[in-house]
């Protein structure tokens, strides 16, 4: 392990220390954007999957997460226990991500951002128009939190923990699948279809399966994303939404292990943090993330990554991308 890497590892639970402690001082609505930033990671992480490592354009993710929220709202608010709602939201998403995933064997790049276009906007279509499943414009509230044998979640400070929990979860499930064989699969269909298919590796499958794990984990952020605003309307998902988690990816650093969780950091908490410029912090915002993409366009984690490159040639990567060889 190069002194490097294991810097590496010490700023992680360094991080992890800080996001279990800070919070215990923090006020609710503080508490309650940490809890958001933890939700909008699972699903960026998700889109990292099928985007970053497996090279597939999805501009569809916030309807997942509408998906996976509108189901817990259904669910839990007519007595149905948490946990119901999770695995029958988790198999919506593999499915329907699944059956997306067609398209990407015809047609690619722009063509299949459009695709997923259409899908956003037939699934916030439905969110909106179909009133006797979603409640339409009203939406659905008093949506409960959680209990786990008989642990209320309802505080803030407590779900957040447990929004946290599903994170730390999901990021070691990716962990594990980045380095399996479907990993490198889903690498090889990134860099080079064609020569990926001529060593053997079924690209059909794995699109599809990028497509529904990327779904699978939105569905699930909207499981977390139901209980903690405690209400759901079609207003939450939208294309703006998706471009919003798209932004996540790309920002942090698409095909970076830890780039969605950087990202999802700056699309939450930024915002706030400019909101002293009062009006013109959307306009500030904004101004800083261009000038983010046109000085570095693979992420704030890439320019890190080109930053230490030179100090550790023995790894081909220093921040948990896939080598290209």
């Amino acid at each position: 392990m190069t002194g490097l890497r294991l810097w590496g590892y010490v700023a992680a639970a360094g991080v992890l220390v800080a996001l279990i402690v800070l919070p215990q001082s923090l006020k609710p609505y503080g508490i309650a954007l940490l809890s958001r930033w933890a939700v909008m990671a699972i699903a960026a992480v998700g889109l990292n999957l099928t985007l970053g490592y497996a090279g597939q354009i999805s501009l569809a993710q916030a309807a997942f997460l509408g998906i996976g929220a509108y189901t817990t709202a259904i669910l839990t608010t007519n007595g149905y226990p948490f946990w119901s709602a999770l695995l029958l939201a988790g198999g919506l998403g593999f499915g329907v991500g699944w059956l997306l995933g067609y398209p990407a064997l015809r047609v690619q790049h722009h063509y299949l951002a459009f695709v997923t276009l259409a899908f956003m906007t037939m699934a916030y279509l439905v969110f909106r128009n179909e009133a006797w499943l979603t409640g339409g414009v009203f939406g659905i509230n008093r949506i409960p939190r959680p209990s786990f044998f008989g642990w209320s979640t309802a505080k803030p400070l407590t779900y957040y923990y447990v929004c946290l929990g599903a994170l730390m979860i999901v990021l070691a499930g990716a962990w594990w699948m980045i380095r399996s064989p479907w990993g490198r699969a889903f690498v090889a269909l990134r860099e080079n279809p064609r020569r990926a298919m001529s060593l053997g590796v079924d690209i059909r499958s794995y699109t599809l399966l990028a497509f529904a794990f990327g779904a699978a984990l939105g569905c699930i952020a909207g499981v977390f994303f139901a209980p903690l605003v405690e209400f759901v309307d079609p207003s939450s998902f939208t294309l703006a939404d998706s471009l919003g988690l798209l932004l996540m990816v790309v920002v942090g650093g698409s095909g970076y292990f830890f780039g969605p969780l950087l990202g999802a950091m700056v699309a939450v908490l930024l915002p706030e943090w400019l909101r002293m410029t009062q009006g013109l912090y959307l306009i500030c915002y904004a101004v800083l993330v261009m000038v983010l993409m046109v000085f570095c366009p693979s992420g704030i984690f890439g320019l890190f990554d080109k930053a230490v490159r030179p100090f550790n040639r023995s790894a081909p990567l220093a921040i948990g991308k896939e080598a290209r060889r």
